[in-house]
Protein backbone atom coordinates (compact mmCIF):
# COMPACT_ATOMS: atom_id res chain seq x y z
CA UNK A 1 0.00 0.00 0.00
CA UNK A 2 2.99 2.30 0.56
CA UNK A 3 3.83 2.24 -3.16
CA UNK A 4 0.23 3.06 -4.02
CA UNK A 5 0.04 5.99 -1.60
CA UNK A 6 3.31 7.43 -2.92
CA UNK A 7 2.04 6.93 -6.49
CA UNK A 8 -1.12 8.91 -5.68
CA UNK A 9 0.98 11.70 -4.14
CA UNK A 10 3.32 11.79 -7.15
CA UNK A 11 0.47 11.83 -9.67
CA UNK A 12 -1.32 14.57 -7.75
CA UNK A 13 1.94 16.53 -7.81
CA UNK A 14 1.74 16.57 -11.62
CA UNK A 15 -1.61 18.37 -11.52
CA UNK A 16 -0.34 20.81 -8.90
CA UNK A 17 2.70 21.72 -11.00
CA UNK A 18 0.50 22.53 -13.99
CA UNK A 19 -1.80 24.58 -11.75
CA UNK A 20 1.15 26.65 -10.53
CA UNK A 21 2.42 27.07 -14.11
CA UNK A 22 -0.99 28.40 -15.11
CA UNK A 23 -1.05 30.84 -12.19
CA UNK A 24 2.43 32.12 -13.02
CA UNK A 25 1.67 32.34 -16.77
CA UNK A 26 4.64 30.14 -17.63
CA UNK A 27 4.68 28.10 -20.88
CA UNK A 28 4.01 24.42 -20.26
CA UNK A 29 5.64 22.97 -23.39
CA UNK A 30 9.32 23.49 -22.40
CA UNK A 31 8.51 22.31 -18.86
CA UNK A 32 7.08 19.11 -20.33
CA UNK A 33 10.21 18.49 -22.43
CA UNK A 34 12.57 19.14 -19.49
CA UNK A 35 10.40 16.90 -17.33
CA UNK A 36 10.75 13.94 -19.67
CA UNK A 37 14.54 14.31 -19.76
CA UNK A 38 14.68 14.44 -15.94
CA UNK A 39 12.34 11.46 -15.59
CA UNK A 40 14.38 9.42 -18.07
CA UNK A 41 17.60 10.33 -16.24
CA UNK A 42 16.12 9.22 -12.92
CA UNK A 43 15.24 5.87 -14.45
CA UNK A 44 18.85 5.43 -15.54
CA UNK A 45 20.20 6.51 -12.12
CA UNK A 46 17.88 4.22 -10.15
CA UNK A 47 18.78 1.29 -12.39
CA UNK A 48 22.44 2.24 -12.97
CA UNK A 49 23.87 -1.06 -11.72
CA UNK A 50 21.80 -3.13 -14.15
CA UNK A 51 21.19 -0.92 -17.16
CA UNK A 52 23.09 -1.32 -20.41
CA UNK A 53 22.47 -0.47 -24.04
CA UNK A 54 22.42 -4.13 -24.99
CA UNK A 55 19.90 -4.88 -22.23
CA UNK A 56 17.60 -2.15 -23.54
CA UNK A 57 17.89 -3.04 -27.23
CA UNK A 58 17.22 -6.73 -26.54
CA UNK A 59 14.41 -6.20 -24.03
CA UNK A 60 11.16 -7.84 -25.20
CA UNK A 61 9.19 -4.82 -23.98
CA UNK A 62 11.19 -2.28 -26.06
CA UNK A 63 8.69 -1.95 -28.97
CA UNK A 64 5.72 -1.44 -26.66
CA UNK A 65 7.69 1.02 -24.48
CA UNK A 66 8.44 3.10 -27.59
CA UNK A 67 4.72 3.19 -28.38
CA UNK A 68 3.77 4.14 -24.81
CA UNK A 69 6.42 6.87 -24.72
CA UNK A 70 5.08 8.32 -27.96
CA UNK A 71 1.50 8.21 -26.64
CA UNK A 72 2.57 9.97 -23.43
CA UNK A 73 3.34 13.25 -25.17
CA UNK A 74 0.56 12.84 -27.74
CA UNK A 75 -1.97 12.61 -24.90
CA UNK A 76 -0.53 15.82 -23.46
CA UNK A 77 -1.46 17.67 -26.64
CA UNK A 78 -4.88 15.98 -26.72
CA UNK A 79 -5.50 17.14 -23.13
CA UNK A 80 -4.50 20.69 -24.07
CA UNK A 81 -6.78 20.65 -27.14
CA UNK A 82 -9.68 19.09 -25.24
CA UNK A 83 -9.37 21.66 -22.44
CA UNK A 84 -9.71 24.45 -24.98
CA UNK A 85 -12.44 22.87 -27.11
CA UNK A 86 -14.66 21.08 -24.59
CA UNK A 87 -13.64 22.55 -21.23
CA UNK A 88 -11.73 21.39 -18.18
CA UNK A 89 -14.59 19.43 -16.58
CA UNK A 90 -15.34 17.25 -19.59
CA UNK A 91 -11.62 16.76 -20.20
CA UNK A 92 -11.01 15.63 -16.61
CA UNK A 93 -13.97 13.25 -16.71
CA UNK A 94 -12.78 11.77 -20.02
CA UNK A 95 -9.28 11.28 -18.61
CA UNK A 96 -10.29 9.68 -15.32
CA UNK A 97 -13.15 7.58 -16.72
CA UNK A 98 -10.51 5.80 -18.80
CA UNK A 99 -9.72 3.78 -15.66
CA UNK A 100 -12.34 1.28 -16.86
CA UNK A 101 -9.94 0.21 -19.64
CA UNK A 102 -7.05 -1.11 -17.48
CA UNK A 103 -9.45 -2.54 -14.89
CA UNK A 104 -11.38 -4.49 -17.53
CA UNK A 105 -8.15 -5.41 -19.31
CA UNK A 106 -6.60 -6.68 -16.08
CA UNK A 107 -9.61 -8.88 -15.36
CA UNK A 108 -9.38 -10.33 -18.89
CA UNK A 109 -5.64 -11.12 -19.00
CA UNK A 110 -4.86 -11.81 -15.34
CA UNK A 111 -6.35 -15.13 -14.15
CA UNK A 112 -5.83 -14.10 -10.52
CA UNK A 113 -7.86 -10.90 -11.00
CA UNK A 114 -11.51 -11.94 -10.71
CA UNK A 115 -14.59 -9.78 -11.14
CA UNK A 116 -16.47 -10.15 -7.86
CA UNK A 117 -19.74 -8.48 -6.88
CA UNK A 118 -17.92 -6.20 -4.44
CA UNK A 119 -15.40 -5.21 -7.11
CA UNK A 120 -18.19 -4.55 -9.64
CA UNK A 121 -19.98 -2.29 -7.16
CA UNK A 122 -16.67 -0.57 -6.37
CA UNK A 123 -16.00 0.08 -10.07
CA UNK A 124 -19.48 1.57 -10.48
CA UNK A 125 -19.03 3.71 -7.36
CA UNK A 126 -15.58 4.80 -8.56
CA UNK A 127 -16.85 5.98 -11.93
CA UNK A 128 -19.82 7.72 -10.32
CA UNK A 129 -17.59 9.34 -7.71
CA UNK A 130 -15.09 10.63 -10.28
CA UNK A 131 -17.88 11.99 -12.48
CA UNK A 132 -19.57 13.89 -9.62
CA UNK A 133 -16.28 15.10 -8.16
CA UNK A 134 -15.22 16.91 -11.33
CA UNK A 135 -18.71 17.91 -12.49
CA UNK A 136 -19.45 21.64 -12.83
CA UNK A 137 -23.17 22.51 -12.73
CA UNK A 138 -24.21 24.56 -15.74
CA UNK A 139 -21.28 23.55 -17.94
CA UNK A 140 -22.30 22.73 -21.51
CA UNK A 141 -20.72 21.87 -24.83
CA UNK A 142 -22.02 24.26 -27.47
CA UNK A 143 -20.72 22.28 -30.40
CA UNK A 144 -21.33 18.53 -30.24
CA UNK A 145 -18.51 17.99 -32.70
CA UNK A 146 -16.12 19.02 -29.94
CA UNK A 147 -16.98 15.82 -28.09
CA UNK A 148 -14.70 13.96 -30.49
CA UNK A 149 -11.60 15.29 -28.73
CA UNK A 150 -12.62 14.15 -25.19
CA UNK A 151 -13.64 10.80 -26.69
CA UNK A 152 -10.19 10.50 -28.25
CA UNK A 153 -8.65 11.36 -24.87
CA UNK A 154 -10.82 8.76 -23.12
CA UNK A 155 -9.73 6.04 -25.53
CA UNK A 156 -6.09 7.19 -25.67
CA UNK A 157 -5.58 7.32 -21.90
CA UNK A 158 -7.30 3.96 -21.56
CA UNK A 159 -4.96 2.45 -24.16
CA UNK A 160 -1.87 3.90 -22.42
CA UNK A 161 -2.87 2.50 -19.02
CA UNK A 162 -3.77 -0.85 -20.54
CA UNK A 163 -0.42 -1.05 -22.35
CA UNK A 164 1.41 -0.33 -19.09
CA UNK A 165 -0.61 -3.10 -17.42
CA UNK A 166 0.14 -5.52 -20.26
CA UNK A 167 3.87 -4.74 -20.07
CA UNK A 168 3.92 -5.24 -16.31
CA UNK A 169 1.94 -8.48 -16.52
CA UNK A 170 4.02 -9.93 -19.36
CA UNK A 171 7.61 -8.69 -18.96
CA UNK A 172 8.34 -5.97 -16.40
CA UNK A 173 9.47 -7.04 -12.94
CA UNK A 174 11.01 -5.18 -10.00
CA UNK A 175 14.54 -5.57 -11.37
CA UNK A 176 13.78 -3.76 -14.64
CA UNK A 177 10.97 -1.41 -13.59
CA UNK A 178 13.27 1.64 -13.50
CA UNK A 179 14.79 0.80 -16.90
CA UNK A 180 11.31 0.33 -18.40
CA UNK A 181 10.21 3.70 -16.99
CA UNK A 182 13.40 5.39 -18.27
CA UNK A 183 12.79 4.18 -21.84
CA UNK A 184 9.16 5.38 -21.74
CA UNK A 185 10.18 8.87 -20.70
CA UNK A 186 13.17 9.00 -23.06
CA UNK A 187 10.90 8.21 -26.03
CA UNK A 188 8.51 10.95 -24.94
CA UNK A 189 11.51 13.32 -24.66
CA UNK A 190 12.69 12.44 -28.19
CA UNK A 191 9.16 12.95 -29.52
CA UNK A 192 9.05 16.37 -27.87
CA UNK A 193 12.38 17.38 -29.39
CA UNK A 194 11.11 16.38 -32.82
CA UNK A 195 8.14 18.73 -32.38
CA UNK A 196 10.21 21.83 -31.49
CA UNK A 197 11.22 22.75 -35.09
CA UNK A 198 7.54 22.86 -36.06
CA UNK A 199 6.57 25.29 -33.29
CA UNK A 200 6.55 29.05 -33.83
CA UNK A 201 8.42 29.66 -30.54
CA UNK A 202 11.25 27.29 -31.44
CA UNK A 203 13.72 27.06 -28.52
CA UNK A 204 13.10 30.61 -27.26
CA UNK A 205 10.92 29.44 -24.35
CA UNK A 206 13.78 27.32 -23.00
CA UNK A 207 15.72 30.54 -22.26
CA UNK A 208 13.29 31.38 -19.45
CA UNK A 209 15.11 30.54 -16.21
CA UNK A 210 11.84 30.20 -14.31
CA UNK A 211 10.77 27.07 -16.22
CA UNK A 212 13.76 24.91 -15.29
CA UNK A 213 12.95 24.32 -11.58
CA UNK A 214 9.39 23.41 -12.57
CA UNK A 215 10.66 21.04 -15.23
CA UNK A 216 12.90 19.37 -12.64
CA UNK A 217 10.07 19.04 -10.12
CA UNK A 218 7.64 17.76 -12.73
CA UNK A 219 10.21 15.20 -13.88
CA UNK A 220 10.64 13.85 -10.34
CA UNK A 221 6.91 13.39 -9.65
CA UNK A 222 6.26 12.15 -13.18
CA UNK A 223 8.91 9.45 -12.86
CA UNK A 224 7.53 8.56 -9.45
CA UNK A 225 4.00 8.17 -10.80
CA UNK A 226 5.04 5.48 -13.30
CA UNK A 227 7.79 3.78 -11.29
CA UNK A 228 5.65 3.55 -8.16
CA UNK A 229 2.62 2.33 -10.12
CA UNK A 230 4.55 -0.57 -11.64
CA UNK A 231 6.12 -1.26 -8.22
CA UNK A 232 2.63 -1.37 -6.67
CA UNK A 233 1.45 -3.79 -9.38
CA UNK A 234 4.47 -6.04 -8.74
CA UNK A 235 4.47 -5.81 -4.94
CA UNK A 236 4.00 -9.05 -3.03
CA UNK A 237 2.71 -8.79 0.55
CA UNK A 238 3.83 -10.82 3.58
CA UNK A 239 1.40 -13.58 2.59
CA UNK A 240 3.04 -13.93 -0.81
CA UNK A 241 0.06 -12.41 -2.62
CA UNK A 242 -0.33 -9.44 -4.96
CA UNK A 243 -3.15 -6.90 -4.78
CA UNK A 244 -5.42 -7.22 -7.82
CA UNK A 245 -4.45 -4.78 -10.55
CA UNK A 246 -8.06 -3.63 -10.88
CA UNK A 247 -8.00 -2.63 -7.21
CA UNK A 248 -4.73 -0.72 -7.65
CA UNK A 249 -5.89 1.16 -10.76
CA UNK A 250 -9.27 2.01 -9.25
CA UNK A 251 -7.87 3.20 -5.92
CA UNK A 252 -5.10 5.14 -7.66
CA UNK A 253 -7.45 7.12 -9.91
CA UNK A 254 -9.94 7.81 -7.14
CA UNK A 255 -7.13 8.93 -4.85
CA UNK A 256 -5.68 11.28 -7.48
CA UNK A 257 -9.04 12.94 -8.20
CA UNK A 258 -9.96 13.28 -4.53
CA UNK A 259 -6.55 14.58 -3.43
CA UNK A 260 -6.35 17.00 -6.38
CA UNK A 261 -9.78 18.43 -5.51
CA UNK A 262 -8.82 18.82 -1.85
CA UNK A 263 -5.50 20.44 -2.82
CA UNK A 264 -7.39 22.88 -5.02
CA UNK A 265 -9.68 23.68 -2.10
CA UNK A 266 -6.94 24.17 0.49
CA UNK A 267 -4.06 25.59 -1.58
CA UNK A 268 -5.79 27.46 -4.40
CA UNK A 269 -9.01 28.32 -2.50
CA UNK A 270 -11.17 26.82 -5.22
CA UNK A 271 -14.87 26.46 -4.44
CA UNK A 272 -16.67 23.13 -4.56
CA UNK A 273 -20.36 22.56 -5.25
CA UNK A 274 -22.46 20.25 -3.11
CA UNK A 275 -22.46 17.67 -5.89
CA UNK A 276 -18.63 17.66 -5.83
CA UNK A 277 -18.64 16.81 -2.13
CA UNK A 278 -21.10 14.00 -2.84
CA UNK A 279 -18.64 12.71 -5.45
CA UNK A 280 -15.75 12.79 -2.99
CA UNK A 281 -17.85 10.88 -0.46
CA UNK A 282 -18.79 8.22 -3.03
CA UNK A 283 -15.11 7.97 -4.02
CA UNK A 284 -14.19 7.33 -0.39
CA UNK A 285 -16.79 4.56 -0.23
CA UNK A 286 -15.38 3.09 -3.45
CA UNK A 287 -11.86 3.02 -1.94
CA UNK A 288 -13.20 1.09 1.04
CA UNK A 289 -14.97 -1.35 -1.28
CA UNK A 290 -11.80 -1.85 -3.33
CA UNK A 291 -9.87 -2.66 -0.17
CA UNK A 292 -12.46 -5.33 0.67
CA UNK A 293 -12.69 -6.77 -2.87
Amino acid sequence: MVYLILCILSSTGIFLVFKFLDQKNLPSFPVIIINYFVAASLGVIVNADRISLSAVTTAPWLPISVLIGFLFIVMFFVIARSSGEAGISITTVASKMSVVFPIAFSIIIDPTDKLTLTKAIAIGAALTGVLLTVYEPGSTVKDKRRMFIPLLLFIGMGIVDSLVKYSQHTWVRDENTAMFSAVLFFMAFITGLAIIPFRKQGVSEFRLKAIWPWGLLLGVVNFGSIYLMVSALNHVNTNGLRIDSSVIYGTNNIGIVSLSVLAGLLIFKEKLHRINWIGISISAIAIILFSLA
